[in-house]
């Protein structure tokens, strides 16, 4: 089974987290299939750059996203829609 999770990369004391598509069994910093994106919650606000749709075709083959996943999906989702909010082109 295929996960869509965090992979920890960065210096001691100094966590980045790569968004990667994993298989299920493999270990944490492990192998993967493919990244995704990148996710640095040391910024502020937290910095999150993912690609929406290689994710949403890795959950249609059956790539299951972990709760940390999900979270950072929905908080992209708000960012972008306070973005477009903001942005002069809703306005029109």
């Amino acid at each position: 089974m295929l996960k869509i999770r965090l992979r920890r990369v960065g210096a001691k004391k100094q966590p980045s987290y790569r968004i990667v598509v994993a298989d299920a069994t493999a270990a944490r910093d492990g192998a993967f299939v493919e990244q995704l994106g990148h996710y640095d919650p040391k910024t502020d606000p937290p910095t999150i750059v993912l690609d929406r749709e290689r994710a949403n075709e890795w959950i249609g083959k059956g790539a299951q996203p972990t709760d940390s996943v999900q979270r950072l999906f929905k908080t992209q989702e708000s960012q972008l829609a306070a973005a477009a909010a903001e942005s002069p082109e809703a306005a029109e």
